[in-house]
């Protein structure tokens, strides 16, 4: 199968798991031309052949094709050289899409989504709530997902809840939506004490990585967020970004904002064209140091509860979020 063909496949197969039921050509050729990927309906049987015969679809006839284990995993593992880069590029595409108001608390802001079982939910949001209120995360918002509800075209399963936290790329969004152009260069491993960031141990950049680095870092189980939380000594997850200098008191206030709203991320931010824990900036810029969104479902797995993590998952109203109170009310 040549590298064109394969890629072909690959976005079908993608259309296929996004909506997460049986699908005909027709609806996979629309999906695809609302993606900017034209393929017309009988191109689309052609390479659903193709799919059938490498096993990766099953054919049930008019209902349409379901996507199969090895799908799935061929789905996973991509053409890898069309996904390097791919963090950086979801970052930009969200930032832009994303369009939440700190003044009126309206708009959207991008969440991550992770799933669990159901019957450790208790013992997990106590994990979460824990690390929010510790500051470890971005801000003091959460949504719950219940089995029978759909996530972006995901169905939560039965024996399944998802936790949807705040991404903290919301806030490249916020700034960019006030003139203010925030770059995100890496995410890794930050080493806290006494709650004060001490040193990155590891990074991965963003323009070179197919995986978000928090999420690595999450099933790798490389962190100690849970510490971090009880004593302010631990590791977490955090990225790395930059601003203008120029633009620095107009961010300085915004972050303020955001803090006193309930969403701050922010660890540390550095003065300008001067280093952030060793780690150099350009002329002209500032660093600044941000908590990873994932940090809550971190605390969650290092208890031994398996979670199934999506950073940067999709678009979320922000009236739908529901803050910690609210969440400890309805579940704990």
């Amino acid at each position: 199968m040549d590298i064109n063909t394969k890629r072909k496949i690959l976005a079908i197969l993608k259309v296929i798991q996004r909506n997460n039921k049986p699908m005909g050509s027709a609806a996979i050729s629309r999906c695809l031309g609302e993606w900017g990927i034209d393929l017309q309906e009988r191109m689309v049987r052609n390479y659903l052949s193709l799919a059938d015969e490498a096993g990766l679809t099953i054919n049930l006839g008019r209902r349409g094709r379901i996507i199969t284990k090895t799908g799935q995993q061929e789905l996973e593992i991509g053409v890898a050289i069309d996904k390097v880069g791919f963090v950086a590029t979801r970052v930009d595409e969200l930032t832009y899409r994303m369009n939440f108001d700190e003044n009126t608390l309206t708009g959207t802001i991008i969440l991550n989504v992770s799933v669990l079982p159901q019957d450790s939910f208790h013992q997990a949001l106590g994990e979460i709530i824990q690390a929010v209120k510790a500051k470890l995360g971005m801000g003091q918002f959460l949504r719950i997902f219940e089995p029978g509800e759909t996530v972006q075209e995901m169905l939560i399963q039965p024996g399944q809840i998802a936790v949807g936290t705040i991404c903290s790329v919301t806030l490249n969004g916020v700034l960019l939506r006030n003139g203010i152009t925030m770059v995100s260069r890496f995410g890794g491993l930050l080493e806290m004490n006494e709650g004060i960031p001490l040193r990155f141990s590891q990074i991965i950049n963003y323009d070179g990585s197919t995986l978000d680095p928090i999420e690595t870092f999450i099933k790798g189980k490389m962190t100690s967020v849970h510490q971090a939380a009880l004593t302010g000594t631990g590791i977490i997850g955090a990225s790395f970004r930059e601003i203008p200098t120029v633009t620095l008191e107009a961010t300085q206030k915004i972050l303020t904002k955001l803090e006193n709203i309930g969403l701050g991320s922010v660890l540390m931010a550095g003065k300008p064209n001067q280093p952030l824990l060793d780690i150099p900036v350009g002329h002209g810029r500032v660093g600044i140091i941000v908590a990873g969104g994932l940090n809550p479902l971190a605390a969650v797995e290092e208890m031994g509860i398996i979670t199934q993590n999506r950073a940067m998952h999709n678009i979320c109203d922000f009236k739908k979020m529901q803050t910690i109170a609210e969440i400890q009310q309805k579940y704990l």
